[in-house]
């Protein structure tokens, strides 16, 4: 990519956010397979809800997923998301029973799976909470999260070799990307589960040992929506970046970010509470 073209990108990306973080408030609409609510101040919680699949993700569901994550990145009351499911699992796969009998010619026209992608096109950051199982297409969901959580209890795998196929949401380059081709392999080879501590081990997930998840992540959440939103915003993309660019891409396009950042009121007012030691007052313009 080229300084020019860089810089272009940038600036957009300052100004496109500026106006997605003044767009009104809307009414928050209700789902049949997801909860959605306000546990902090811009904070949203949509919670997975189909408990008698053990929130397999099946059309209805991943459509009502990524129907309310858009809603609240579309909010200018919310500043950060967190992603959860029940106790028992965060999700434990997609619906087999919906996929079983589909063709090559099916799946190849109708490009299943292209839409698996909703939670890498929001600007606002998600924080996933996992419990329970999270396998398949419920781990590659989790991944997809900017920053990742687990309770003891969490069940992390791919085990779709043992269907005949292989992971279709994203598992084998995100895992490849975050623990290395020797343990992406074995998880994609052999199907194996692992618990919450191997996975915090192998730099998956953070476990929260005190307390619950949902909370922690909730509070992670809260932190994060009490900063100025352009500038939170940014440097999601930039961290973003460094999967999908060289180094030097990467660190061009996080200057040209931070000089972008310049042009913010956010960050006369930071800079000057910081010098008159006081709280600053966003407001993510």
């Amino acid at each position: 990519m080229s300084f020019v073209a860089l810089s272009r990108s940038t600036f957009r990306h300052v100004s496109s956010s500026a106006r997605f973080f003044s767009t009104s408030l809307r009414a928050q609409r209700e789902y049949a397979n997801v909860l959605v609510s306000r546990p902090s101040p811009g904070v949203a919680l949509i919670t997975l809800n189909r408990p008698k699949a053990l929130n397999a993700l099946n059309a209805a569901h991943f459509q009502d997923i990524s129907d309310a994550m858009k809603e609240a990145d579309e909010d200018a009351s919310v500043g950060a998301m967190v992603l959860t499911g029940s106790e028992r699992a965060f999700a434990a796969g997609a619906d087999i029973k919906e996929m079983k009998d589909k063709s090559f010619a099916e799946a190849y026209t109708t490009n299943f799976l292209a839409d698996w992608e909703v939670i890498t096109k929001l600007n606002k950051p998600v924080i996933a909470a996992v419990s329970g199982y999270a396998l398949g297409g419920g781990l590659e969901l989790a991944l997809q999260a900017d920053i990742l959580l687990a309770a003891p209890s969490a069940q992390l795998g791919q085990p779709e070799v043992n269907l005949g196929v292989i992971p279709g949401g994203g598992g084998t380059q995100r895992l490849a990307r975050l623990i290395g081709k020797s343990r992406a392999m074995e998880l994609v080879l052999t199907g194996r589960i692992i618990g919450a501590d191997e996975a915090e081990r192998w730099g998956i997930v953070r476990v929260v040992r005190e307390g619950n998840v949902v909370d922690e992540a909730v509070k992670v959440a809260s932190e994060i929506a009490s900063k100025g939103r352009i500038a939170v915003g940014a440097g999601k993309e930039a961290v973003n970046a460094a999967f999908e660019m060289s180094l030097a891409e990467g660190l061009r396009f996080e200057k040209r970010l931070f000089h972008a950042l310049f042009s913010t009121k956010d960050q006369k007012e930071g800079m000057t509470a910081f010098s008159e030691k006081r709280k600053a007052e966003w407001t993510h313009s």
